[in-house]
């Protein structure tokens, strides 16, 4: 018999995944990763992944499906690869995707080290995307219900990962997982999805980082693209690439952060149509569904999540990184957020803007 992990979070997909890989005659056990604790995150509520009501929840699907249930305690390796990157990266003027790089070294590094650890097959999650076999390589694809697909943020599964992943959700519609866990007495049947950055649940991450580093970041100065000052900031870690609200000035039309001057603490605004750009170039690039191209080619690309793709060209440059050329330009292009690239549903690779 076939062995799988499930990563259970709490909620209504891990779960249903659970149920899933049992009917189809897994051996399973569900497991929940402990990536911190409430006070290590500044916050006192039971509103957050990792809280004891989620993995009650869990431990309670798991009961009912006759499965054995553990957490894991991934706390440092959670600090260490995703919240001081997170911190990082917005003190070095980028905006990260903490969420992107969970999958890639907790759920599929740190987890899969345990699953052969312990002789398991498979790690099983809830996500909506879909792994299929092409000849002797495995292809990473979109999910059937485009509306909850998530193949944006599994661009970094190796190979070897792919065979040893599985979807169970990729094939569904979300209107699907929550009848199965209603028909199935599941205590997270009608529990809400997450939507937030797990560890900064309220969405102030200016304080999350200062409260997480100790640190205050001084207030500088507003400038449009010739330099005129337009008024103060209050820390250029509050600012975003094509953000307008929240900037705290009375202007004459609307205007837009473009870029941040981390040397002279400036924060430049532009209008609108300064805010778009035809190329971009990322690194740290994983082509995930087929081999390293040796020439440009023609794909689509999507530079945040619920972003539709676009038609572009990709060429691997001489150092690994690649360049993608989109035909229309694109706005707000944001430094440490992941470009992915397409070829219809099929996911060809992606990496981190710089």
């Amino acid at each position: 018999m076939k062995k799988a992990i499930i990563a259970m979070s709490g909620g209504v997909d891990s779960s249903v995944a659970a149920f899933i890989m049992k009917e189809k005659g897994y051996h399973i056990i569900g497991v929940t990763m402990k990536l911190y604790d409430n006070e290590d995150i500044g916050m006192d509520t039971e509103k957050t992944c990792c809280s004891l009501s989620d993995i009650e929840d869990a431990r309670s699907v798991c009961y009912s499906l006759g499965a054995l249930y553990y957490v894991f305690n991934f706390k440092a390796d959670f600090k260490n690869k995703i919240i001081d990157d997170f911190v990082s990266t917005y003190e070095n003027g980028g905006t990260p995707n903490p969420c992107i790089r969970c999958n890639r070294y907790l759920k599929f590094e740190k987890l899969m080290h345990r699953m052969f650890e312990l002789q398991y097959d498979y790690v099983v999650t809830g996500h909506y995307a879909r792994i299929e076999k092409q000849g002797d390589r495995y292809i990473l694809k979109k999910a059937v219900d485009l509306t909850k697909d998530q193949s944006y943020v599994l661009y970094n599964l190796t190979q070897e990962q792919l065979k040893h992943v599985r979807f169970p959700l990729g094939e569904m519609n979300k209107t699907e997982v929550r009848k199965i866990a209603e028909e199935n007495g599941f205590i997270n049947a009608d529990k809400r999805d997450s939507q937030d950055i797990c560890f900064v649940p309220n969405g102030k991450y200016a304080e999350f980082i200062e409260e997480h580093t100790g640190k205050t970041y001084p207030e500088g100065e507003f400038v449009d693209t010739n330099g005129n000052v337009l008024g103060k900031h209050k820390g250029i870690i509050r600012y975003t690439i094509g953000q307008r609200k929240g900037l705290g000035l009375a202007l004459p039309c609307p205007m837009y952060v473009k870029e941040k001057n981390l040397k002279e603490n400036k924060v430049v605004l532009c209008l609108n149509d300064e805010l778009f750009s035809k190329e971009l170039v990322a690194n740290d690039f994983n082509w995930v569904s087929i081999e390293e191209p040796n020439q440009p080619i023609r794909c689509k690309a999507r530079i945040r999540y619920n972003q539709k793709e676009q038609p572009a060209t990709a060429e691997v440059l001489s150092d690994g990184k690649v360049k993608v050329t989109f035909d229309e330009g694109q706005r707000a292009v944001c430094k440490g957020q992941a470009v992915v690239l397409y070829d219809r549903d099929i996911v060809l690779g992606g990496g981190t803007i710089l």
